[in-house]
C-alpha cells in the first residue's frame, strides 16, 4: 500500500472520528448539512452525506426520516462501539485463548485490577 493510500485512509478515519465525536456531543439526531456545520472542514454536502450513509450501512448510526433527507444518531457510546470492536476482533482469531491471554499480558496493573473487579461482578461475587 502507498504511502499516500495510507495517508488517504487515516485522514478518513480521522474525519469519521470526527463525525461521531459531533454526534455523541450532540446527543440527539443531526442532518449531515448540522454535521458539517459542526465539524467546519469546508467539505462537500456529498461527501458527509457518503460518511454518514456508510456509517448507517455499518449498523454504528441510526436514522431517522427528516422533512428531506435523515438525521443520523449513534447506536452506542464511544465506550460500546469500541468494545464492539474488541469483540469483533477476539471473535475473527480461532486462537481465542491465546488472543486473550496476551491482550491481559499487555494490560496496566491498574487495568487488570478493574478487569478483576468486572468479572467478579459480572459472576456475581463483590468479594
Amino acid at each position: 500500500m502507498s504511502s499516500e493510500h495510507r495517508d488517504e485512509r487515516r485522514q478518513h478515519g480521522e474525519l469519521v472520528a470526527d463525525v461521531l465525536a459531533v454526534l455523541w456531543e450532540a446527543g440527539e439526531p443531526m442532518t449531515a448539512q448540522q454535521v458539517n456545520a459542526a465539524l467546519d472542514k469546508g467539505l462537500a454536502r456529498t461527501t458527509m452525506a457518503t460518511i454518514l450513509s456508510r456509517l448507517y450501512e455499518k449498523g454504528t448510526l441510526r436514522r431517522i426520516p427528516v422533512t428531506r433527507g435523515f438525521a443520523y444518531e449513534p447506536v452506542q457510546d464511544a465506550a460500546g462501539l469500541a468494545a464492539g470492536r474488541m469483540r469483533r476482533e477476539l471473535e475473527s482469531d480461532p486462537r481465542r485463548a491465546l488472543v486473550l491471554r496476551r491482550f491481559v499480558s499487555s494490560l496496566s496493573e491498574s487495568d487488570e485490577e478493574t478487569l478483576r473487579e468486572l468479572l467478579r461482578e459480572a459472576e456475581g461475587g463483590d468479594e
